[in-house]
């Protein structure tokens, strides 16, 4: 098997762009055929990630936190529910899994999962670069048309290498998003940056803003008024209210691997009707515990008349103005427009996430892949890019940008496990395909 340190000039079956679940779970999956297949078909791998070291969404590693999502979801069981790589061969392997079976629960603490992947991660260090830049993915002509491409790569001590590749798997994750017109300021941060920012403070807030009506921003919001216990925390959203996650047993069919297949196959007025209906299961809403518990801490604080957490609903935010000592954040409360301008030593930004755009890293074969009207690329229910005539070689994409094609699953845990191994299948049939030509 090619290391992930060794090998620049040989052609390897497929190069994975990102290291995150996505791409972990199909390692995982490279890895257990390997181990069953036949001399000679083993799929060699190699892959790149931007990071220094596996991380996570390490800035929300929030104490307490837990997953939305039931540790049956991990990067395997859905796909071969006896593997080693399981949720549950890790619980082993820590010592823990009588204590997890006594917690009685599906959701793990999400430092926990973080772990799972970590642990995971290490498994497969062997095939992974970190500190990795990907520059351009240049096509390489061959007598039929393009059968292999270059991925070039920027070391993080400058060096460029170029790997060799049958096929690429793009998951490059996601990316933050911060409100327009917010000035540069280090003492705004998105919520992706929590934890780091809050150990690099220089002295203790004694004023927050948070800015966001979803899962993160209620989190941060509990944080904060839990870690700064005299400071204010300002809970800032244009809603008259948390929403609850919509997590009931027939809504949760949305998730199901089966799901994807009917939502392929649908109509585009049906896709958008189905991503409409059913984004309160992910979009801007918050498990229905924690607002339970944010509504529980403001009533005590009425009661007892110290009043710490302001949960400013119906508002939104018009400016943010930064002064020496403090920011000035500029607030208007919509069905009457009045307006306040509230002091604030941190304003944290919960305000989302969009996908990394796979065009931008495609680079020189870009114009090779066909695209929709709306300028999306046009993906195959297996995941492969569709190109020109002369394109041999695969693209594959994970994520977020394949949401519209095939369903709200795709920028999260629930069908990892499954859509690497439809990759991996893709990707050997085709290699056969070729070799018996």
């Amino acid at each position: 098997m090619l290391g992930g340190h060794n090998g620049e000039n040989q052609t390897v079956d497929v190069t994975g762009i990102g290291f995150g679940p996505s791409n972990l779970a199909f390692a995982v999956a490279v890895e257990e055929h390997n181990q069953t297949a036949p001399p000679g078909q083993a799929v060699t791998a190699r892959f790149f990630e931007r990071q220094p070291a596996f991380g996570w969404h390490r800035g929300m590693l929030i104490e307490g936190a837990s997953m939305q999502v039931s540790f049956l979801k991990d990067l395997v069981t859905m796909r071969n529910p006896v593997s080693s790589y399981g949720y549950l061969s890790y619980l082993h392997s820590r010592g823990r899994l009588a204590h997890f079976i006594n917690a009685k629960s599906f959701f793990p603490l999400r430092v926990e999962f973080h772990d799972y992947l970590e642990w995971v991660a290490e498994q497969c260090a062997h095939l992974v670069d970190y500190g990795c830049e990907v520059l351009d993915i240049e096509p390489v002509g061959g007598p039929g048309g393009t059968d292999r491409l270059d991925v070039v790569v920027r070391r993080a001590d400058g060096r460029t290498l170029r790997q060799r590749t049958r096929n690429v798997v793009i998951a490059t994750g996601i990316e933050p998003v911060l409100p327009e017109g917010l000035p540069d300021d280090d003492r705004i941060w998105h919520s992706s940056r929590l934890l780091g920012e809050i150990g690099r403070l220089r002295r203790r807030p004694s004023a927050f803003v948070v800015l966001g009506a979803g899962q993160s921003a209620a989190e941060v919001v509990a944080h904060l008024h839990s870690v700064f216990p005299d400071a204010h925390v300002h809970a800032v959203f244009s809603r008259y209210g948390y929403s609850a996650a919509d997590d009931s047993a027939y809504t949760n069919r949305i998730f199901d691997p089966e799901a994807v297949d009917h939502h392929f196959g649908s109509p585009p007025q049906l896709k958008e009707a189905f991503l409409r209906y059913h984004g309160n299961t992910n979009y801007s809403v918050v498990d229905v515990d924690l607002i339970d518990d944010l509504y529980r801490r403001g009533y005590l604080e009425m009661v007892t008349g110290r009043e710490r957490l302001h949960v400013r609903n119906a508002t939104r935010l018009h400016c943010v103005s930064p002064g020496p000592d403090a920011l000035a954040v500029d607030l208007e409360f919509t069905p009457t427009g009045r307006r306040e301008t509230v002091a604030a030593d941190v304003v944290v930004c919960a305000t989302g996430y969009r996908p990394c755009d796979p065009l931008g890293l495609l680079g020189s074969t870009a114009s090779r892949c066909k695209q929709d009207e709306a300028g999306r690329l046009e993906v195959a229910r297996n995941y492969r890019v569709s190109g020109e005539e002369t394109l041999h070689c695969g693209i594959y994409v994970q994520g977020g940008a394949t949401e519209y094609s095939h369903g709200i699953t795709s920028s999260l845990l629930s069908t990892t496990a499954v859509r690497a191994g439809e990759i991996l299948s893709s990707i050997v049939a085709q290699r056969d395909a070729d070799a018996a030509a």
